[in-house]
Order: structure tokens, then C-alpha cells, then sequence
């Protein structure tokens, strides 16, 4: 480990924590942390360093190092719509909004691998910090981080996530996909209505959605390559109130998910014709919604192998497998831009439940800070 980096661990370790909590306490709904990102920016100006707001007012870009082309690293801004309920002292004091994906250490983390290779007498490559906002929303805030040139210069780009499945001092790494893409259905059915005794009068509603509700994801499961992690899961349903009146309206809404590049290309179309072929037999009329929502984050090897290195300089039992998760991530977006890749970083204490994120109760243990800085510092520094 880097006795600089080390040092400036320990003369600033309660200020990761109170960067954490100050954020925690604090948390602003995607595309309104005006209050982080002036946080965030005037810690940086104090330094001596030069960040840049987004055009939007929210989200800072900020470069250190030599010119040329530079590695880049992210931290997302943005809270939850979610009451908290950990009952900690440092608890949200917003009502109704909570940092429960683990923003506030993402930030807090960026932050301090700021400040601390700021503080370093040179370095062997720039660097660009990207305080992004608005992950929480699709398709998401990285897009305007791209649209403001914030990826022009970056040859590599990296970042971390909270994962409360793997204990603080711990980082996940892994060769390929890690999250999968996340698009949204929404099946919206009309017909005329009718008596319940005389279904071939009318067109059956309910029996139409029934049909789609077992058959997309069933069919859907022979015409995609299973190796690609597709799934497709109903999440709402909603039609009818009478049990002796066919109704005339309902709705229908899932997600579907790809570990696959490829393979979410072909979603939507795909998706559209097995729907049409469910429903041109029962004369029910319907208009069908697809929202495609992010990329999967797909890590490519020799990044992949750099965070590896970066983890493992940390001690010899840092390093952890991960499995690719179902849940999307707009870090996706920048692997269109320029190769990259995301690590899990490890949050759980090691004693009680391991929550998820995402989770009104969800809290981190803070001795990761420390492990999120040593990860991004070793990235720029054995570069």
C-alpha cells in the first residue's frame, strides 16, 4: 500500500465519515443535489483544484494529473424516494428521501481519492473525477454527463458499488457482464366489455391478459439464447372489479432483463412480435409501451485485471469473486464511450443481516470508506 495514501488515511479518516454522513443526512432526489454537488465542488476548489459544474447545475467533472488522455472514475450523487428507517443518529432528515443504495459513500469515496492524490506530488497519469447525477432514474444521468463531453479525453473508466452480501475490506471483481440491462413493459388492453355468461359476445380481457402473462415469458425463453441471463418478470396486474363483468380496460407491467449486449438489442422487437402473436386471437386491442432502460455494465478484461491489481495491493484476502447481478446501472453508459469496469465494494459488518440495497434499513459500515479509497488511489497510481 502507498504510505502517502496511507498517511493521508489516517489524518483524514473521520472526514470520509463525515463527508458520508453529511450526504446521508442530507440526500437529494435525482437531478436536484444542488446541495451535494455545491458540497462536493467547494471541497475541491479548497483543495486547489478546478471542478466543473454540469450545464444542468447538478454533478461536477473535475481533471488533476497530466494532459493527454486519463483515466476516469465515478461516484453518483443521487438519493431514493424512500423513508428511512435505520434510526440511526446520522439518519436522513429529508422526509420521504433516503441515500439507501449507498450514494453517500460512493460520493464520499470519489471525494476523499480526490483529496488524497491531490495531495500527492505528481502523478503518473490525469485523472478525471465524475460526480454524476441521477443514477436512480432511466436512462439515466451518466447520458449527461456524456452529452457535456465528460468522457472526450478518458481512455479508461472506473467505479465501485456498495454490496451488503460482502464484508468491509472486501471487493468484488469479475471478467464480463456484472449488472444486466433493465427495460420496462407496460401492456395497456382495451375491449368492448360484457356479461361473464357470454364471453363470445365480447372479447375476454382478462383471459387475453392471462394468456400474455404466461406466454411472453415463456415464449420469450425459447427465442433468446439462455446463456444470456434473460428474464422476464409481471410485477402489476391490474383489470376488472365485478367477478360477473368482463372489463373493459386493464394493465399489465414487468421488467426484462439481459446480461447480453446483443441480446438487448433484440429485446424489443423481439418482445413486440410474441405480443402480437398472444393477442391477434383474442380481438383484444391493446397498445404496448417498451421502455428500454440501460446497457448491462460489461466489464472488459484488462480493466477488469487493473481493478484486480488495485484490490489486491490492498491485502491478500481483499480480492472476492462476484456474481453478475440482475439490477441495472447507468455506468453502462461510459463503457460506451471507453472500456471500463465496476467492482462491488463490501459494506456489511460481518454480524447481523447482510441488507439489501435499496432497503429502508439499509446502513453501511464505514470502515469501507478507507477501502474504497485505497481501491480507485492504487488504480491511478499502478497505472
Amino acid at each position: 500500500m502507498n504510505e502517502d495514501i496511507e498517511k493521508w488515511l489516517a489524518e483524514h479518516a473521520m472526514d470520509l465519515s463525515r463527508w458520508r454522513r453529511h450526504f446521508h443526512m442530507n440526500p437529494e432526489l435525482a437531478r436536484h443535489e444542488f446541495g451535494t454537488t455545491s458540497f462536493v465542488a467547494s471541497q475541491l476548489s479548497a483543495a486547489g483544484m478546478s471542478p466543473l459544474l454540469l450545464p444542468g447545475g447538478t454533478g461536477v467533472v473535475c481533471d488533476i494529473g497530466p494532459g493527454g488522455m486519463r483515466i476516469g472514475l465515478r461516484a453518483d450523487l443521487d438519493a431514493l424516494p424512500l423513508q428511512e428507517a435505520t434510526g440511526v443518529a446520522y439518519a436522513s432528515t429529508v422526509p420521504g428521501v433516503d441515500h439507501a443504495c449507498g450514494h453517500d459513500a460512493h460520493t464520499a469515496i470519489l471525494l476523499g481519492t480526490a483529496l488524497a492524490l491531490n495531495a500527492l506530488p505528481q502523478l503518473p497519469i490525469g485523472v478525471r473525477f465524475i460526480f454524476q447525477p441521477a443514477e436512480e432514474v432511466m436512462p439515466g444521468g451518466a447520458l449527461d454527463v456524456v452529452a457535456a463531453g465528460g468522457m472526450q479525453g478518458v481512455s479508461r473508466i472506473f467505479a465501485l458499488h456498495c454490496d451488503p452480501r460482502l464484508e468491509a475490506g472486501r471487493v468484488g471483481v469479475r471478467v464480463g457482464a456484472i449488472t444486466s440491462a433493465a427495460d420496462t413493459i407496460e401492456l395497456v388492453l382495451d375491449s368492448p366489455g360484457g356479461h361473464t355468461s357470454r364471453p363470445h359476445l365480447t372479447t375476454d380481457l382478462v383471459y387475453a391478459i392471462g394468456t400474455v402473462i404466461t406466454g411472453l415469458p415463456g415464449l420469450l425463453s425459447r427465442r433468446i439464447d439462455p446463456r444470456s441471463a434473460t428474464v422476464m418478470v409481471w410485477g402489476a396486474v391490474s383489470a376488472g372489479q365485478a367477478p360477473n363483468a368482463i372489463p373493459r380496460s386493464g394493465i399489465l407491467t414487468g421488467t426484462v432483463r439481459t446480461g447480453d449486449h446483443d441480446t438487448w438489442a433484440l429485446l424489443e422487437p423481439t418482445v413486440r412480435e410474441i405480443v402480437h402473436g398472444l393477442l391477434a386471437p383474442t380481438g383484444v386491442r391493446y397498445e404496448l409501451n417498451y421502455r428500454r432502460g440501460v446497457p448491462p455494465v460489461v466489464n472488459d478484461e484488462v480493466s477488469a485485471r487493473m481493478l484486480e491489481d488495485a484490490v489486491r495491493a490492498i491485502g491478500p484476502d481483499a480480492l472476492a469473486d462476484t456474481p453478475q447481478s440482475g439490477g441495472g446501472e447507468d455506468f453502462s453508459w461510459y463503457l460506451e464511450e471507453a472500456p471500463g469496469a465496476m467492482a462491488r465494494l463490501g459494506v456489511w459488518s460481518g454480524r447481523g443481516p447482510q441488507l439489501d440495497i435499496h432497503q429502508p434499513t439499509f446502513d453501511i459500515d464505514e470502515r469501507a470508506l478507507a477501502t474504497g479509497v485505497r481501491v480507485l488511489t492504487n488504480l491511478v497510481l499502478q497505472s
